[in-house]
C-alpha cells in the first residue's frame, strides 16, 4: 500500500542541486492513474515531460480483477484514444423507479441521439487496455514499489519510494496522487492513501449502508437495459453484462449493514430469493449469481485538490456512493483536465491551480446531486415517498430536465 496522504511542505528554498528525476509522478495505477499518464505521454510530445508511475503492485494482480464497473458514454469518448476494451457492455436504457411506490422515469440512447448512455466492463479488462497503451510510450512505470509520505520545497516534491526492499528518494515537479481502489474500497477521512497531503473535510458521510455485489443470471433479461431500483434501505443496480442471450448483470444491492451480514450468510438460492423479492419479477427469476463480495459504504471528498506541488484526483480525491455510477466517471475526467492543464502550461503550480479552478463545479455537482441520492431515496416516509413518485413522473413530461440531468452524468461540466 502506498503511502502519499500526508506532506510535509517546507517554505524555504530547496537544496542547490535543482535537478529533477521526473516532471510528473504519478502514484496509482488504477484506471485514473493509467489514463492521466497515457494522455500526458500522447500530448507532451512538445514540451517532452518526463513521466513516472508508481504503484505498490504489479499489473497482472488487477488485470486479473473481476469486478464489474460502469463507464459513461463521455468517458469512453476520451478513453478511446488510449484504449477501448472490446468486451464493454452497452448501457441503452437506464429504468429508474422505487420499490412499493408509484413513479419511474426512463432515459433512452435515442433521446440524446447516442450509440449507448454508458458500458459495463471487467475492472480488468480497462486496466489491460490502459496498461497496454502505457507501456506504449517512455513513461517509466515502477511496477512492485511502494510510495511513502512526500516533501515538498518551493521547487517540487522528494517522495521516497522503495522496490524490493531497496529505498530512494525520487524528486519531481509535480506529485499525483491518484491510488484508490472501486467505491467501496473506502478509506475514513485522514487515513493513509486517501488524498495527496489534503484533508478530507470538503465531505465526509457514512451512509449506513453496505453494498452487496456479485454477477446474477436471470430468466427473463431485457438486453442493454439497466436498471436503478430504489428501497428503503438502498438502491438495486443491475447492469448488463452480456453473456448468453445478455442473461448476465452486474449487481450492486445497498442495504443495513445488519442485513448485509445476514445476507452474507444466506444461501446462493435463499440469497437470490430475498433479491427477487426486493428487486420484482420485470425479469424473471435470478436464477445464479458468482462472486459475491461485500463493502461499506460512505462519502470521503477532500475540500481541495492542490496544495503546492501536490494534487489528488480519482478516489485519492473523492470516494462516493454507487448510486448513479459516477465515482469513476468523475476521477476520469479529474485526470482529463489535468492532462490538459500540464500539458499546456507546463508542470507547475499555475497548471495545478488552473486545473482545480476547472473542475471546481463538475466535483460539486456530482458529489452534491450522489450524495443527495443516496440519502433522499432512503428516507422510508410516505409523503416524501410520494414526492419522490412525482418527480421521476415529472421527468418524463419534462424532457429538458431529463435531459439536462442525463448529460451531466454522461458528461458533467466541462469548462
Amino acid at each position: 500500500m502506498n503511502d502519499v496522504s500526508q506532506s510535509t511542505v517546507i517554505l524555504k528554498p530547496a537544496a542547490s542541486d535543482h535537478s529533477f528525476d521526473f516532471d510528473v509522478t504519478i502514484v496509482g495505477a488504477g484506471p485514473v492513474g493509467l489514463a492521466l499518464a497515457g494522455w500526458l505521454a500522447r500530448r507532451s510530445a512538445t514540451r517532452a515531460l518526463k513521466i513516472a508511475l508508481i504503484d505498490a503492485r504489479e499489473p497482472e494482480d488487477s488485470i486479473a480483477d473481476p469486478r464489474a464497473i460502469a463507464v459513461s458514454h463521455g468517458s469512453r469518448m476520451i478513453l478511446e484514444p488510449l484504449r477501448w476494451p472490446a468486451d464493454a457492455t452497452a448501457i441503452q436504457r437506464i429504468h429508474v423507479s422505487q420499490r412499493g411506490h408509484f413513479g419511474r422515469t426512463l432515459i433512452d440512447h435515442s433521446e440524446h441521439g447516442l450509440p449507448a448512455l454508458g458500458y459495463v466492463l471487467r475492472y480488468g479488462s480497462i486496466v489491460h487496455g490502459l496498461a497496454e497503451a502505457v507501456h506504449a510510450t517512455s513513461v517509466h512505470w515502477f511496477r512492485s514499489t511502494s510510495a511513502a509520505a512526500p516533501t515538498q520545497d518551493l521547487d517540487g516534491v522528494t517522495l521516497p519510494i522503495e522496490t524490493a526492499g531497496v529505498t530512494r528518494n525520487l524528486r519531481t515537479r509535480i506529485l499525483v496522487n491518484a491510488e484508490g481502489g472501486l467505491f467501496g474500497d473506502q478509506k475514513p477521512a485522514g487515513s493513509a492513501g486517501s488524498s495527496a497531503g489534503h484533508s478530507a473535510s470538503g465531505g465526509t458521510r457514512d451512509y449506513g449502508q453496505t453494498a452487496l455485489v456479485g454477477t446474477v443470471t436471470v430468466s427473463a433479461p431485457q438486453p442493454h437495459v439497466a436498471w436503478e431500483r430504489f428501497t428503503s434501505q438502498g438502491p438495486i443496480a443491475l447492469l448488463p453484462m452480456g453473456g448468453v442471450r445478455g442473461a448476465n448483470y452486474a449487481l450492486v444491492w445497498c442495504c443495513a449493514p445488519d442485513e448485509a451480514a445476514r445476507r452474507t450468510q444466506l444461501t446462493d438460492d435463499e440469497f437470490l430469493s430475498e433479491l427477487g423479492a426486493a428487486f420484482g419479477n420485470r425479469m424473471g427469476r435470478f436464477t445464479q449469481i458468482r462472486g459475491r463480495a461485500s463493502f461499506p459504504l460512505g462519502l470521503n471528498a477532500v475540500d481541495t485538490l492542490v496544495k503546492g506541488h501536490v494534487v489528488a484526483i480519482g478516489n485519492a480525491a473523492q470516494t462516493l456512493h454507487p448510486v448513479a455510477g459516477q465515482g469513476l466517471n468523475l476521477g476520469l475526467r479529474d485526470a482529463h483536465a489535468l492532462a490538459d492543464a500540464l500539458s499546456t502550461e507546463g508542470p507547475t503550480p499555475l497548471a495545478l491551480a488552473t486545473f482545480a479552478q476547472r473542475r471546481a463545479l463538475d466535483r460539486r455537482l456530482t458529489i452534491g446531486a450522489t450524495d443527495t441520492l443516496a440519502r433522499l431515496f432512503t428516507v422510508d416516509f410516505p409523503p416524501l415517498a410520494t414526492l419522490r413518485g412525482l418527480a421521476l413522473t415529472a421527468l418524463e413530461f419534462v424532457p429538458p430536465v431529463k435531459t439536462a440531468l442525463a448529460r451531466q452524468m454522461m458528461f458533467g461540466q466541462r469548462r
